[in-house]
């Protein structure tokens, strides 16, 4: 009898719908065909018909590439599909609506900000009544919200790149990227830097306009930018050599456990992105990525700019980091102190108090 309750107070509500079946209408709604899918997801078109029919169980990577895929609503397939995957491991077992009552009583604990400092908390309520005032100002005229945007994503990759070694002025910056001048005394490796970092901008701008799902495909585009030109052969792949940071502590993992890593990474996002704060889930999914070090080159650039992709889709205008040397030491101490201490406090108040400042400068400029 208990399991019976269990079915319908978990998967009765979708008694016409499984996952399968979701994934089915998809599939036919698109026109397309099992190997058509097939080639485009790279799944074995016999699973996908295994999962189709409810004769398999999709894994976690395989849901969020179908979500993505075929542009599913989010909370409607993951709850269909946790359901099937709990119900087919553990209904048989006896007191399985008692470890459900634990299991949502430990959620619910878990999506509180009670692990965050006062200090920490005092500064998302800051940002949270910065980002009001901002919107109260859109929406902006197409000439201001232009200039406001150059002035920006110019100040945005010129520090992005000096964090990373560039030598280029801001000034430089802006007549490379809008411009097109070439530098005299600048490596062609620099110019390409700026200008691939500024069409990265546009890419995360045009994503968080189009509400384009986060995924590990995303990622790898941003990355592919970010080196285009520069070093085609790594561009948008992770690393197939073990790596060492430069007066870092921290050693990243070995290529092996990347993937797995990467996978747990975006776990992470998917689990928490309706129940973390934006700017708190920026900076845990930047200092996640830089940790795992996925790539040869352009972590860096390639974090925040993920960074900032969460903060774009949540409202909030791009973050910056500072480049200077103070800035830099800073951020590099509190990305460490997370890295080989698991302490968040420092990194979590640097990309906090980088997203008021920006707010501040959005409605400053804005005539606030």
């Amino acid at each position: 009898m208990k399991i019976d309750y269990i079915c319908q107070d978990y998967i009765c509500q979708f008694k016409m719908k499984t996952f399968g079946l979701i994934l089915k209408n998809a599939r036919i709604k698109e026109s397309k065909t099992l190997s058509e899918v097939f080639f485009d997801l790279k799944i074995d078109s016999a699973i996908l018909s295994k999962i189709e029919r409810g004769e398999r169980i999709a894994t976690k990577r395989q849901v969020l590439d179908f979500i993505s895929y075929y542009n599913l609503n989010e909370k409607e397939a993951f709850s269909i599909w946790l359901s099937e995957r709990i119900l087919k491991e553990y209904k048989t077992e006896k007191y399985i609506l008692d470890a459900f009552k634990v299991a949502e009583e430990e959620v619910e604990y878990q999506k509180t900000p009670s692990n965050l400092s006062k200090s920490i908390q005092e500064l998302i309520d800051e940002a949270d009544n910065l980002k009001t005032r901002w919107n109260a100002f859109k929406p902006l005229n197409k000439t201001q919200l232009l200039k406001m945007r150059e002035f920006f994503n110019v100040n945005y990759t010129y520090d992005s790149n000096r964090i990373e070694g560039s030598t280029l002025t801001m000034q430089e910056t802006h007549l490379v990227v809008n411009e097109g001048l070439t530098i005299s005394g600048k490596s062609m490796q620099e110019h390409l830097e700026a200008v691939n970092h500024y069409e990265a901008i546009d890419f995360i701008e045009g994503l968080a306009k189009n509400k384009e799902h986060l995924t590990e495909r995303v990622l790898n585009e941003i990355h592919y930018l970010i080196l285009n030109g520069i070093d085609r052969k790594n561009a948008g792949k992770y690393r197939k050599v073990p790596v060492y940071i430069s007066g870092s502590s921290h050693i990243p993992p070995q290529p092996y456990l990347i993937n797995k890593q990467m996978e747990e990474v975006f776990e992470y996002y998917q689990t928490s992105k309706n129940d973390v704060h934006p700017i708190i889930l920026a900076a845990d999914m930047h200092e996640k990525i830089v940790t795992v070090h996925p790539y040869i080159d352009g972590n860096g650039r390639t974090s925040r700019l993920i960074m900032n992709l969460i903060l774009l889709q949540n409202g909030f205008p791009i973050a910056n980091i500072k480049g200077d040397n103070t800035s830099r030491l800073s951020y590099y101490k509190s990305l460490e102190a997370v890295q080989t201490k698991n302490s968040l406090e420092s990194f979590y108040k640097l990309i906090l108090k980088a997203s008021i400042f920006s707010l501040k400068e959005h409605i400053k400029l804005s005539g606030g």
